[in-house]
């Protein structure tokens, strides 16, 4: 598994692109000082950036370009390029190469077909353990088949995991259960239901394992029919063989497990030193991996800010460090007083943010340059929301939390 690496395949604005570089820059001065030297050191750690769908436009828009090549001037960062996706988009990015020839790859490993794979790339960075020996991979997907690209993309990032000889696993929640749904019939794109069905297949004649899971109550909202057959089980004529409902602790519990977990736009970051100082600490003891939730929505218009402050405090419940950082558009969530109209039975995202906060192992921030971006306050009410900026950021994201015994750390941004 590479070091630190990330899946970006959503538009990568110019502000995004900046806390990241940001991020690095705080990695590289206050944790490995000598890869500012440009000969790269034996052992260094290493960045690898996965970019595939809209996030490869950043690659020649003057503004996100800029900033590319300021990240690129750290020696250790590497960026692997989709190639069927550069081609498909009409993306050249031969300038950028000719400048890092060793930084910036657009060409892919081939796969089993000869074709060269992106997902088979990525696949190779999410094994943990070297071939042939066991291992799993996760996909976790919040966005509905068809209209978004990234349910395609789960089916070829864990059919990729199959072929490396790992079990494959998917999470849907939120619009993500549209993924599990039975009858799909579209007209040119990828089948996905029909892909579930087949990884499920392939992964029983290799005797590797193979998860589907939609969460229930996304699933109920949604208009899933089920019942319970008494012994526990959740039954549902809606959806293909392949796919379960659960209940979302049934989900989170696969989340206690070690293995590598991705979503359209996602991090894995990994826990390099446990002696280090720690900026954050669960209450108590773990071996999960901890999770870092960044909510880059604003509340309301979608129900994805929402869907990450209950997927958070779940995950919390369960027993993993889950710290959760709006930033970006999600500070919205924190400016001004918010107030239902009345009559209307729906809590406020600020009412749910204080009715959870305090619970053990979830702990909320704001991102202070995000705020002042967009010339807001946090609301005074909002206590238990902590205020980082640059530094803080970093050390959450590189710092070992105590109290964790884990081999990395995972970011999932909704």
């Amino acid at each position: 598994m590479n070091v630190h690496f990330f899946l970006l395949s959503h538009p990568l604005q110019a502000e995004r692109l900046s806390w990241i570089e940001e991020s690095l820059k705080f990695f590289f001065v206050q944790l490995a000082p000598e890869t500012l030297v440009h000969q790269k050191a034996a052992g260094t750690p290493s960045f690898t950036f996965f970019l595939t769908g809209d996030a490869l436009y950043s690659l020649q828009d003057p503004e996100t370009l800029q900033i590319w090549n300021i990240i690129l001037s750290f020696p250790p960062v590497r960026i692997v390029c989709d190639r069927q996706d550069l081609d498909l988009r009409g993306i050249g990015i031969g300038p950028l190469r000719m400048k890092f020839p060793d930084q910036v790859v657009d060409t892919n490993t081939p796969g089993p077909d000869g074709r060269p794979s992106f997902w088979k790339d990525l696949a190779l960075a999410a094994r943990q353990t070297k071939s042939p020996l066991p291992g799993t991979a996760g996909w976790f997907q919040t966005e509905s088949p068809y209209m978004h690209r990234s349910a395609e993309n789960a089916i070829c990032f864990l059919s990729a995991a199959l072929d490396e000889r790992l079990s494959a696993e998917l999470y849907a929640y939120l619009d993500g259960v549209h993924a599990g749904h039975h009858g799909q019939h579209p007209p040119e794109d990828t089948n996905i239901g029909e892909g579930l069905a087949s990884l499920s297949d392939r992964a029983a004649k290799a005797r590797l394992g193979f998860v589907a899971l939609g969460c229930s109550h996304s699933a109920a909202a949604r208009g899933y029919s089920t019942w319970n057959d008494g012994q526990g089980q959740v039954i549902s004529t809606c959806t293909v063989r392949a796919f379960r409902i659960r209940e979302i602790g049934q989900m989170i519990e696969r989340f206690l497990s070690p293995h590598v977990i991705l979503s359209p736009d996602a991090g894995v970051i990994r826990l390099m030193n446990p002696n280090a100082a720690s900026y954050d600490r669960a209450e108590r003891a773990s071996k999960a991996p901890p999770l870092t939730i960044l909510v880059t929505q604003s509340p309301y218009s979608t129900g994805t800010a929402f869907g990450a402050i209950s997927f958070a405090a779940a995950s919390a419940h369960k027993g993993i460090l889950t710290r959760v950082i709006f930033i970006e558009n999600g500070v919205y969530a924190l400016t001004g007083s918010h107030h239902a109209r009345e009559g209307h039975s729906a809590y406020t995202i600020q009412e749910i943010i204080n009715t959870v906060a305090g619970s053990e192992n979830l702990h909320f921030f704001a991102f202070t340059p995000s705020l002042q971006k967009r010339g807001v306050q946090k609301d005074k009410s909002l206590n238990a929301v902590l205020d980082i900026g640059y530094p803080g950021l970093g050390k959450i994201f590189f710092y070992p939390p105590g109290n964790v015994d884990a081999g990395h750390q995972r970011i999932l941004v909704f």
